[in-house]
């Protein structure tokens, strides 16, 4: 079948050649009224009944085929369900006949999209990063003091020259602290918050930028000496786990339960005889696959993100309560799976996969804590057979309320900073 954009290629050239329709349907052996509806978008013309068209155009078939089109319209359909105001079903007719505005449509959709994404990695930035935290504090304390020194020598006539000169040293040393303050913040925001000898980075963000930038294929890989000495330690002790995991999944065998299981990290474990956090571990790390992983203690703080494309992981705790990873925390050595969409309420949202186990231990026998840590593999929709997850009732998620789109969700905490955006 060809697409449907043809059809206005095949009556723009009809029109040109000053043809009716009911004439270029009698030589190519169609009915007008099939003909019209193909001109008009709403069949798919065979190919076979493109070639008699074409010849009855004096053309070739490939003068109408859709080339490259295809694609762009299936991003106009996707805008179009997230605009309910757009005729969703016009929009091949729309590709056609303005390709430029068409083009101009998507790239607008494209940079809303990359700006909410902005908003999100900015709130997330402000909420959580200590030192932007630390720093803003520090030049907001330092105003408000220099403001408050002011008002009192400006309104006060029959000040005291002892305490006139005990102000002025005041506001000579909250004007140096605002200085100092706000130099550290501007160096801050224009290193990007990349590592530097300040440790601008959290440890667990050095680690993670580090393992990102090597695909996570750190087992054997060189710690570098720009990470600071917390990082270091905990790449230390995530390449000992990874060689651990390794050792008790070796390749061919996992690969194989892989083929067998899919990615089940309790059918892999229990397979080959392995702790289930190894198998969750090797899944999320396995060059190729696609998978991420996210980790928590039993404060339920994220203390491993290895994320993957179209599932936002927020930096340190405040994740979304719908994740199967908080329930099983709650459940320990019960599996938890959720089929999940993620972003705006739409049919074209993507889905995920996402299976949450956790343990319980008592490092310290009877008389210490339990100490619990859950993991949660997260798997696009696709790398899962079956096509079951496509059509299942899904569970709408976000990253955390702050930028969560579903304004409806019944474990909303506290207002969205999107709120008021499209398909809400």
């Amino acid at each position: 079948m060809v697409a449907a954009l043809s059809g206005s290629k095949l009556r723009a050239r009809r029109i040109a050649l000053g043809l009716r329709q009911g004439d270029v349907a009698q030589a190519a052996g169609v009915s007008a009224s099939y003909l019209n509806l193909i001109e008009h978008n709403r069949r798919r013309v065979p190919q076979a009944v493109l070639s008699r068209l074409a010849a009855a155009l004096q053309d070739t078939p490939e003068a109408f085929a859709d080339g490259g089109g295809a694609a762009a319209l299936d991003d106009l359909r996707a805008v179009a369900l997230a605009w309910p105001m757009a005729e969703l079903t016009r929009a091949d007719e729309f590709a056609q006949r303005f390709p430029g505005w068409a083009e101009a449509v998507l790239a607008m959709h494209q940079r809303s999209l990359a700006q909410e994404a902005a908003i999100a990695a900015v709130n997330d930035r402000m909420s959580h990063d200590p030192h932007l935290s630390a720093s803003l504090h520090e030049v907001l304390s330092a105003v408000a003091s220099v403001r408050s020194t002011s008002v009192i020598l400006a309104e006060t006539d029959d000040l005291e020259p002892e305490w006139q000169a005990r102000f002025l040293r005041n506001l000579d040393q909250d004007s140096a602290r605002l200085a100092k303050g706000a130099e550290a913040l501007v160096r801050y925001l224009d290193s990007g918050g990349q590592i530097d000898a300040q440790g601008s980075m959290s440890p667990q963000e050095e680690l993670e930028a580090w393992a990102s930038g090597q695909d996570w294929q750190i087992g054997s890989a060189d710690i570098p000496s720009a990470l600071s000495a917390p990082a270091r330690d905990m790449a230390r002790a995530l390449q000992g786990d990874i060689r651990v995991d390794h050792a008790a999944l070796p390749e061919a065998a996992f690969r194989a339960a892989l083929a067998a299981h899919g990615p089940d990290p309790l059918a892999i474990a229990n397979a080959l005889g392995a702790a289930p956090f190894a198998a969750f571990r090797r899944l999320a790390f396995a060059k190729g696959l696609g998978l991420g992983l996210v980790a928590c203690d039993g404060s339920g703080t994220l203390v491993l993100r290895r994320p993957v494309a179209g599932f936002s992981l927020p930096r340190f705790g405040a994740a979304c309560p719908l994740w199967p990873l908080f329930t099983a925390l709650a459940r320990p050595m019960q599996p938890i799976e959720s089929v999940v969409e993620v972003g705006a309420a739409s049919p074209n949202a993507p889905r995920f996969i996402l299976r949450g186990f956790a343990i319980a231990s008592h490092p310290a026998g009877f008389g210490g804590p339990e100490l619990r840590r859950a993991m949660m593999l997260i798997i696009p929709a696709g790398a899962e057979a079956g096509a079951a997850t496509a059509t299942a009732p899904a569970l709408g998620v976000g990253a955390t309320c702050r930028t969560c789109q579903r304004q409806a969700c019944p474990a909303r905490r506290e207002p969205s900073i999107l709120a008021g955006a499209t398909g809400l």
